[in-house]
């Protein structure tokens, strides 16, 4: 899983692995580890409670938690993203992205994209 952080935005992306167990256990997560024994974990939650994306921080953890309905259909179909936005208590507003993970067009050394997703414009260009 991959993830973006910009200002007050947060994309996601997700392999095919990564979102069949996002469908089949709820949840899906990874973690980046630092110095002194500490770590940061980011995870994508469906939820039968959810009515939208929306973003949580506590205790090192970043979690998107999405619509149950929503993660079912999105898992199941072509469609390559699910959007949102949450309004922050300053009422500044966060974007939340989260997207199927494609292979890029062009090679890149030391990429293992078997569990990618085809891009959708891959016939379209060579490696």
């Amino acid at each position: 899983m991959k993830l973006r952080i910009k200002d007050n935005s947060i994309r996601m992306r997700l392999t095919r692995g990564e979102v069949e167990t996002l469908r089949e256990n709820g949840v899906v997560a990874a973690i980046t580890g630092f110095p002194g024994g500490r770590s940061f974990q980011y995870r994508v939650e469906s939820s039968p409670a959810s009515v939208k994306p929306a973003a949580f921080f506590s205790d090192n953890a970043l979690a998107v938690r999405l619509p149950e309905t929503a993660v079912l259909a999105w898992a199941t179909t072509d469609q390559v993203s699910l959007p949102g936005e949450q309004v922050l208590d300053d009422g500044d507003t966060l974007q939340i992205l989260v997207e199927k993970d494609f292979a890029c067009l062009t090679q890149r050394e030391g990429e293992d994209e078997s569990d990618m997703y085809p891009h959708p414009e891959a016939d379209k260009y060579s490696c």
